[in-house]
C-alpha cells in the first residue's frame, strides 16, 4: 500500500480521474485541495483507492453546517 497527499494523487491522475477513483465530484476534490485539508490517499492491494483526513484530536474547530 502506498500513501500520498490528495494533491499528489490529483497531480498524478488529473483531478477528474482522481475524483472518479475516490467516488466524488471533481469540484469537491478541487475544494478540498484548495482549502488546505490534510487528506491522504492510499492505494489498496486490490488497486482501489481510499482517502482519509488527518485531523488533531480533539478538534478545536466546529464542523461547518451543511
Amino acid at each position: 500500500m502506498r500513501r500520498m497527499t490528495l494533491t499528489e494523487f490529483a497531480n498524478q491522475k488529473g483531478q477528474t480521474k482522481a475524483a472518479s477513483l475516490l467516488g466524488m465530484a471533481q469540484s469537491a476534490l478541487n475544494k478540498a485541495i484548495h482549502s488546505g485539508r490534510d487528506i491522504r490517499v492510499t492505494k489498496q492491494k486490490d488497486g482501489s483507492f481510499t482517502a482519509e483526513e488527518v485531523r488533531p484530536f480533539p478538534s478545536r474547530t466546529k464542523p461547518q453546517a451543511a
